[in-house]
Formats: C-alpha cells, sequence, structure tokens
C-alpha cells in the first residue's frame, strides 16, 4: 500500500515543512500589525518581508493582488492548493466577505496552527520510538539466543543425553 503511493519531491516537502514551521509566527505577526492600526495589506507587505521564504513569497503574491484591486476571496483563493495555507485562505476568505474581524480569525488560526505543529512534532516523536525497536530487535535478540537460549538447550541436552 505504501509502496503503490505517490512520493513527493524533497523540494516540495522541505517547502511544505518551512511554511508550515513559519505559519503561526506570521499569523502572529499579522494580528499584532492589524491590532496596531495597519490595514490588512500593510499586514501582509510588513509580514513578508519579516518573513521570507516560501510562506513569505506567497503572502507578497496576495499582497500584490489586493493592491492591484482583486477582490479579496479571488487573492486569497489561490493559497487554497498548498495544505498548510488552506485554513488562512478560508478565514481570509470569510473574514473578507462577512465583514468579521481579522484579528480574531487570524488568532485563532495561529492557535490552530500552533496545535497542528505541537500534533506532529508529538506524532513524528512516537513514528522514531517505534521505527528504533526493529534495529534494538535485530541487535539484542541474537545476543539473546546464543548468551541465553543455547546454554540452557545444552545444559539440558547435556543432562538428557548425557545419562
Amino acid at each position: 500500500m505504501l509502496i503503490g503511493r505517490r512520493r513527493e519531491p524533497g523540494e516540495v516537502r522541505r517547502r511544505r515543512a518551512r511554511i508550515t514551521a513559519d505559519l503561526p509566527f506570521a499569523i502572529d505577526l499579522m494580528v499584532a500589525c492589524l491590532r496596531a492600526g495597519q490595514p490588512v495589506s500593510g499586514a501582509l507587505s510588513a509580514v513578508a518581508a519579516a518573513l521570507g521564504g516560501p510562506l513569505g513569497e506567497r503572502l507578497a503574491w496576495v499582497n500584490g493582488q489586493l493592491r492591484l484591486g482583486a477582490r479579496p476571496e479571488a487573492a486569497w483563493s489561490a493559497l487554497e492548493t498548498d495544505r498548510p495555507l488552506a485554513a488562512l485562505a478560508r478565514g481570509m476568505t470569510r473574514a473578507a466577505l462577512s465583514g468579521a474581524p481579522v484579528a480574531d480569525v487570524l488568532s485563532r488560526l495561529a492557535d490552530d496552527a500552533r496545535h497542528d505543529a505541537r500534533a506532529a512534532s508529538s506524532a513524528a516523536a512516537r513514528r522514531v520510538g517505534v521505527q528504533a525497536v526493529a534495529p534494538l530487535g535485530l541487535c539484542f535478540l541474537p545476543a539473546f539466543v546464543f548468551l541465553g537460549i543455547i546454554p540452557v538447550v545444552a545444559g539440558l541436552a547435556g543432562q538428557v543425553f548425557g545419562d
């Protein structure tokens, strides 16, 4: 089942991991900018300049679209194709359509992103523990057989056949 599954290239994986790691920080920066009185485009500009990397590029692109006059739902919908950014895109689209306070929406998204990051770290730690069992078993099983089982069997065989 896992063999037939398509693997994504390493660059795509690294890019997604960096976006996922930077997302809570980026959202917190946006919230701080918005609560300080910046408009959404100003907050996006500041966050994109501060972060850089793949997330900064994506946010700068959205900011460019908004400054060129694109409708917010159209600009943010481009981020829905990136798995880590889909929740941000949906939340910002809903906030733009409903008029909800953007800072509140973003605060909840940052909390969710931090929770997801903690869950992913915890799952990775559990996977490492499970994956470490096989090499340990392969190392200790022969030693156990040679030092524990064979002497007992040899001793019993000597007693049974020695008489």
